[in-house]
């Protein structure tokens, strides 16, 4: 009788190539899904990072080129820190950081206080539609460059070159 059920059943190959494929759904489905939105968003999100000063620092030499940097290096993060009470920040590489999030993760992360001097309240005070096209214009730019450094504590010296802020005005 078991014989006869067995009989019916695929053999153990196809039981391999159905738990890799099954496998392979539950991978795809964990990781964020890359919604690049239309050309007229990514369009309306290359314009806010554009002139809503994003490139003055999370894209390396904006400011001194006067604007004129390759469209690839945008938003890649910079080694230049930012001094002061706080300690040291870097401008993140927000091409790389959109890789790892949905959609839902960037507006959450798009809307979380920093350290300065990050205007985190400028993107707090974004309309949802602008927020979501600089997620896709980030999105279709693709990832590239490395990492920023990481955060310094106030009580150590940063080892890379810092523009230094005052202490908080009273």
């Amino acid at each position: 009788m078991m014989k006869k059920l067995l009989a019916g059943l695929p053999g153990p190959k196809v039981f391999v190539w159905i738990i890799v494929a099954v496998a392979g759904i539950g991978k795809s489905a964990a990781q964020p899904q890359a919604d690049k939105g239309s050309a007229a968003d990514v369009q309306r999100g290359r314009y806010i990072a554009q002139v809503g000063g994003c490139n003055d620092c999370h894209t390396h030499g904006y400011p001194e080129a006067g604007g004129k940097v390759d469209e690839k290096l945008w938003l890649t993060g910079s080694s230049l820190g930012f001094r002061g009470p706080w300690g040291t920040t870097y401008p993140t590489n927000l091409r790389l950081t959109v890789q790892t999030m949905t959609e839902q993760q960037w507006m959450t992360h798009a809307r979380e206080v920093r350290r300065p001097p990050m205007p985190w309240f400028n993107l707090r005070d974004m309309n949802d539609r602008d927020v979501r096209a600089l997620y896709r214009f980030l999105r279709h730019a693709g990832p590239a460059g490395t990492p920023a450094p990481d955060y310094v504590p106030p009580d150590r010296e940063p080892t890379g070159p810092f523009i230094s802020f005052p202490g908080t005005p009273k």
